[in-house]
This record gives C-alpha cells, structure tokens and sequence, in this order.
C-alpha cells in the first residue's frame, strides 16, 4: 500500500481525535460522579458506556470494557474477577476502547474516593511513569518493545511498586485493525518483542504504540492503571 505524507497526517490526525474525544469521555464521567459508593463494576461500565454514546454517538469498543476497583485493580486485563461494589474509600480504574469514527481509542485513568495518601501516591506515579516512559522512548530512537517493557519495570521498582501487566502496551490503529494480534508479541510492548518500535507495519502504515502503566501493592491490594497513546 502507498503511504503518502498527508494519509499519515490524516492517520495522526484522528488517532489524536479519538484520545482527546476518550479524555472528554473521562472528564465528564469525574464530573457527574459516576465512580461512586456502592456502585458496581458492571453498573459503571454500562454507565460510561451509555455516556459514550450521549456525547459521541459511539456505543461500540474494540476491546472488553475494564472496571476493576479495590482488590481487583490488582488482576490484569485477560483476568475477568467477580462484579464488586465500589466502597467509600476505594481506588477504581477504567480502561477502555471507545471507536469514534473509524479510529481506534485506549484509555485509562484510575480515581480514588477519599483521601489515603498512599492511594493519592500511586495515582500521582502513574502518569509521572508515563511521561518518564514516553521520555525515555523518545530518547532512544531504535528501542524494542521488550526494551520499553523492561525500563517501565525498573521505574516501577524504584518507585516502591511492582508493575502489574505481562505487557505495557501494543499497537494502535484504524478500526478494525490488523495489525494486534494476541498471538503476535511484536504487537506488544513486551518480552520477546524485539523489533524496532519505530517501524513500517505489513501494511505499509506507521507504527503507532499506546503505553499502560499498571502499578500494584499486593501487600496493600491496591492498584492503578494509565493508558494513552505514547507516539504522537
């Protein structure tokens, strides 16, 4: 397939639309208080879901929708634990795949109810991590998957935190995309995956990567997640 300057201008373009359309999505969702006591995972999942389509007209998601609060931010996204109610002094995270348009969204922020320091730590280290992530991949022009995956661990380690996810990220792209393959691990930002991150797709498109930043405490069993595109 050619590529042409103005077809991945046009490819940036709206891979940034849908980020910026998906951080809308959050905001309101932390204005209307939605992630609230009592609340259960599967409620507030449909709840943005339905905000979703309000908003946008998008009720469609190219990935499972992820709700995990308390204990349960401690399970990977392949993990699918118990439905739980939301409690008055909890820690929830959200991550979700939202389609506008033809493009592909994937975010995740993660709320605390209430005021415990620690909480209020980790969720400070998440997007601090990222912008470190992202820092450290634009420093290092022919970095791998593999490679990126190991320095968001070492970050998560001098922080005091253990990194949650066997992965930190994959690829990102049009609706439906070819190129996330679960059987594929230069998909992901992962062990194993050493091809040059900055690459040429099949397709003749460029790679673009989102980042996740999944911190635990299994002592404390608490979590937290952040997502977002780490190319553009």
């Amino acid at each position: 397939m050619d590529r042409s300057p103005v077809d991945e201008a046009a490819r940036a373009a709206g891979l940034l639309s849908a980020q910026a359309n998906a951080q809308e999505l959050f905001d309101e969702v932390l204005r209307r208080g939605l992630v609230r006591p009592g609340a259960l995972e599967s409620q507030l999942s449909d709840a943005v879901r339905d905000l979703g389509a309000e908003l946008f007209g998008t009720d469609r998601h190219w990935h499972k929708r992820v709700v995990r609060s308390g204990p349960n931010t401690l399970r990977p996204y392949k993990e699918n634990p118990p439905d739980r109610a939301i409690g008055d002094d909890d820690i929830v995270f959200l991550d979700f795949g939202p389609i506008f348009a033809e493009w592909e969204a994937d975010f995740g922020r993660t709320f605390v109810l209430g005021s415990d320091p620690v909480k209020l730590r980790l969720t400070a280290d998440l997007a601090r991590m990222f912008e470190a992530g992202r820092s450290w991949f634009e420093g290092h022009p022919d970095v791998t998957g593999a490679q990126l995956y190991e320095h968001v661990c070492a970050l998560a380690r001098e922080a005091g935190w253990e990194f949650g996810g066997a992965h930190s990220g994959h690829l990102v792209g049009e609706f439906p995309h070819e190129n996330l393959d679960g059987e594929r691990i230069e998909s992901y930002i992962a062990p194993g995956s050493d091809n040059p991150m900055r690459r040429t797709l099949p397709s003749g498109r460029l790679a673009h990567w989102i980042l996740e930043i999944h911190l635990v405490d299994r002592r404390r069993q608490i979590g937290g997640f952040y997502e977002q595109l780490l190319t553009l």
